[in-house]
């Protein structure tokens, strides 16, 4: 038994060792120092899209097709994107295949060639104006990431088509809605 009670309180020691060792370890350690960094970030300017001009063929005959040119401000469809000056967005528009008339019974065709579409950055706030620097022949089913002009913080895409009515179309007036969705790249 005594040899029991020896082992208990060496044990007890050797505890009450391992906790002063644990307690005065830190208060024995050299000098210490501290750093401060930052987090930064810049919100930028929000994009704001607006269709400036509609996509017009006017008036179009039966069974003849018609396009309406993208370098003709009256006939071309017009869309303005503006925010932070030359940092770049993506464009996607989404195209329909066909205009409907009045009441949903009949169709019209409409096709966009590989190079319908002009993209603009250096319009200077004007809509719907061509300036010096457009990339032009734009493929509307594929446009490029592109950056906002850095003037006047503004881009502005020209789009194109052709409609093929057939030689019994209905007599109506058709519509049928593009969307372009833009969001910035990153870059």
């Amino acid at each position: 038994m005594h040899f029991n009670s020896r082992m208990k309180t060496c044990s007890g020691l050797m505890v009450l060792a391992a906790v002063f060792a644990i307690i005065a370890g830190p208060s024995a350690a050299n000098a210490q120092d501290v750093a401060v960094g930052q987090a930064t970030a810049t919100v930028l300017a929000v994009l704001a899209v607006s269709a400036t001009h509609d996509l017009a063929f006017g008036d179009v005959l039966q069974g003849v097709p018609t396009t309406a040119d993208k370098t003709v401000i009256a006939n071309a469809g017009v869309f303005q994107v503006t925010g932070e000056g030359g940092k770049e967005v993506s464009l996607y528009l989404q195209l329909p295949d066909y205009l409907w008339n009045s009441t949903n019974e009949d169709r019209l065709v409409i096709s966009f060639s590989s190079t319908d579409a002009d993209i603009d950055t250096t319009a200077a706030g004007t809509p719907a104006a061509h300036g010096g620097g457009a990339v032009v022949d734009q493929d509307p089913h594929n446009l490029p990431d592109t950056p906002l002009g850095g003037a006047d913080n503004i881009l502005q895409l020209f789009l194109g088509g052709t409609v093929y009515p057939t030689v019994d179309q209905r007599a109506d007036a058709y519509t049928a809605d593009i969307i372009l969705t833009v969001a910035y790249t990153g870059s």
